[in-house]
């Protein structure tokens, strides 16, 4: 209770105390820190939601050929640049507002959204590759990039069921499958080049530049792996994933 002195005498007038008005401006700033933190984790694991889709009809589009799955790929590239921008510009001040945990949390989602975008981007690139072939690919190659793609959707499936639930069990499939996906990218790249080499068709350039981008894919999602295992467990897997692969 404060006093205030006045000419006539003393009166008494109540104020608030400067503890009790910071108390509930921290707990007010700290749950505005918590809903912006919440509002970005949700955009990431949305994210991780599309790229999984654009990899789906990656696979939809190399099977069935279908105009369809192709706009599909291109409108989820398109969602998550958007969904970039968004994390981009709420970042830093989110991150300002939180704790070592929640800004933990919030790095990884910043790395997150990196590797995302571009799955998005290489999704597209691959489908745009093939896009404008006249002639339908051969069938041993056909097979090979709809394998690929049905590998690389598990992972990125595995990586949505992984953020969602913080498990790294979901991490360690991941870092297993991913060799998987380089075996077949070589095996395809080896049989073009000993073709050609043999005085073979040299003119499937862009069947090649579809399987590389699957594989740079597949690079992004072990990327997501690592980074969901540091999330979890709070430590680095950058110089160790190869150990975790095999365990």
């Amino acid at each position: 209770m404060a006093r205030t002195r006045t000419s006539s005498g003393t009166k008494e007038k109540l104020t608030s105390t400067p503890t009790g008005g910071s108390a509930v401006a921290r707990a007010l700033r700290n749950k505005s820190a918590e809903v912006a933190s919440n509002e970005l984790t949700d955009l990431v694991l949305r994210a991780c939601g599309v790229a999984r889709d654009a990899v789906f009809n990656v696979r939809d589009f190399l099977t069935n050929n279908s105009r369809m799955a192709f706009l599909a790929i291109k409108d989820c590239e398109k969602e998550l640049d958007q969904i970039e921008r968004r994390i981009d510009e709420r970042m830093p001040g989110a991150i300002s507002r939180v704790g070592e945990s929640k800004a933990r949390q919030l790095l990884a989602c910043l790395k997150f959204i990196t590797d995302l975008e571009r799955i998005g981007d290489l999704a597209y690139s691959a489908a745009m590759q093939l896009q404008s072939r006249r002639e339908k690919l051969p069938a041993r190659d056909l097979q090979q990039l709809i394998e690929m793609a049905s590998l690389l959707y598990g992972m990125l499936e595995q990586i949505h069921q992984g953020f969602e639930k913080r498990e790294i069990s979901y991490a360690r499939t991941v870092l297993q499958t991913d060799p998987e996906v380089d075996r077949l990218c070589h095996a395809l790249f080896q049989r073009h080049l000993a073709e050609r080499s043999a005085g073979g068709d040299s003119q499937n350039f862009d069947i090649l530049l579809t399987a590389q981008a699957m594989e740079r894919i597949g690079d992004h999602a072990k990327n997501l792996a690592e980074e969901l295992y540091g999330m979890v467990e709070g430590r680095s897997l950058r110089h160790n994933s190869k150990k975790l692969s095999s365990a």
